[in-house]
């Protein structure tokens, strides 16, 4: 149970405290409501390449990471399709120095045009070496385009192509950090042993005057609504891999529905371990696969549950994509055993506990669950996690593992390409 109190700035900006007398550390962390998803179809990758500027630097800090040092801290950050989420952890007497250097950066980044073309090589860079130059590299990208059609979802958040990125003016990225980067756009968190009372004077004294650069963000930035997936989709790539491989996405309700728990839950009998069923009878059993998976992407509108693996010699993708498709059909005949829900449902429940016993996760909890809009699911997913029953998964099973919502991607080895 993480217990916090909120308040609201006239800026608009939320702020989210937790006391945590356990610890001397404190976390402190800032989310804002953007990602790959909010951005111009033909200039993507931009939230990304802003949680690289982000550390660039503004006119008062030139480097950001020499205070947090000197303050005894650590700070990163990360891009997601709905969000950009940046944290720093240090002493808890140093907390104000947390909150200085984000309201600094909120407001005085320094852009230069110099800088903006040495940070645009290195995601170029990244790209290339993550995502075009490595085995299966590409593969989220193919198979986000498979499975969507119009939504933002169907890029990565590295982008479309580096072009996008190439090509971005420095009026653009102007014009994108004045829009997302606000008080009214963000969440601010705070835990660690310190009185909430005094977390929303500091988070005044530091944010407080503040002025929003842009509104009504969600009217200018409507997300366009993906149609019903009525067909079966599947492409085929001949890439140099070091096996053939079979990967199968169906389209799944969004974070905050039930099918979310669901589908979270059908993963983890499927691959939740060596003694789930894809690698007792793909791997052990059948010897199919090399290696196996399944899991959920958790977007905030409706996702994916993808499962894959890797082909052992010998074995053809049809084969592979066939016995794939029998342990859906398994879920969808045959009740899953109380042994087997059990196992999932404690399983949930000890990494949910466990998480909660560090500082940063409970800070970035906070404001994950406040940017979901549902902070009651904070301390209530494991209760909706335990009300699932057998009958619920089968019956999920037969809506969601349909041929006709399937996006099937399969990588042929091809040794020979250079």
């Amino acid at each position: 149970m993480i217990e916090y109190q909120q308040h609201t700035l006239s800026n608009g900006l939320t702020v989210l405290a937790h006391r945590d007398p356990t610890t001397r550390m404190a976390a402190v962390n800032l989310l804002y409501r953007v990602g790959s998803r909010n951005e111009n179809p033909s200039r993507t990758g931009f939230a990304h390449l802003f949680e690289h500027l982000m550390f660039r630097g503004t006119r008062r800090v030139p480097d950001f990471d020499i205070p947090v040092q000197q303050a005894c801290g650590e700070n990163n950050a990360f891009t997601t399709n709905d969000y950009t989420d940046y944290y720093i952890t240090l002493p808890k007497d140093n907390v104000e120095t947390a909150l200085w250097l984000e309201s600094d950066r909120m407001t005085g980044l320094h852009i230069t045009p110099t800088a903006l073309e040495t940070e645009k090589k290195v995601v170029i860079e990244e790209f290339n070496q993550r995502y075009l130059n490595q085995p299966y590299g590409d593969q989220w990208m193919l198979l986000r385009a498979l499975a969507y059609r119009v939504h933002p979802y169907r890029w990565a958040t590295i982008g479309l192509t580096p072009e996008h990125i190439a090509l971005a003016t420095h009026e653009e990225v102007m014009a994108f950090y004045h829009r997302y980067y606000t008080p009214s756009n963000a969440i601010l968190s705070v835990a660690g042993d310190i009185a909430p009372e005094r977390v929303f004077e500091l988070a005044e004294k530091w944010f407080g005057g503040i002025e929003n650069t842009t509104s009504e963000l969600t009217t200018a930035n409507a997300i366009p609504f993906e149609p019903r997936q009525t067909a079966p989709r599947r492409e085929e790539v001949r890439r140099r891999v070091p096996a053939d491989s079979v990967t199968i996405a169906f389209r799944m309700g969004g974070r905050t529905s039930r099918d979310f728990y669901l589908c979270d839950l059908i993963s983890d009998l499927l691959a939740g371990g060596t003694s789930a069923r894809l690698y007792r009878h793909l791997v052990q059993e059948q010897k199919l696969f090399s290696s196996v998976n399944a899991y959920i992407t958790g977007d905030i509108d409706p996702g994916l549950f993808i499962a894959t693996g890797q082909l052992l010699p010998g074995i053809t993708p049809a084969q592979g994509e066939e016995a794939l498709w029998q342990e859906f059909e398994a879920l969808k005949r045959t009740p899953v055993t109380a042994y087997e829900l059990e196992k999932v449902k404690n399983k949930f429940e000890a990494e949910t506990l466990f998480g909660e016993l560090n500082v940063m996760n409970k800070a970035m909890n906070l404001g994950f669950y406040e940017m979901l809009g549902d902070q009651s699911l904070l301390n209530g997913e494991v209760a909706i996690f335990r009300s699932i029953t057998a009958e619920e998964v089968a019956e999920a099973s037969r809506r969601i593992f349909l041929p006709d919502h399937s996006s099937t991607l399969i990588y042929l080895a091809d040794h020979d390409q250079a």
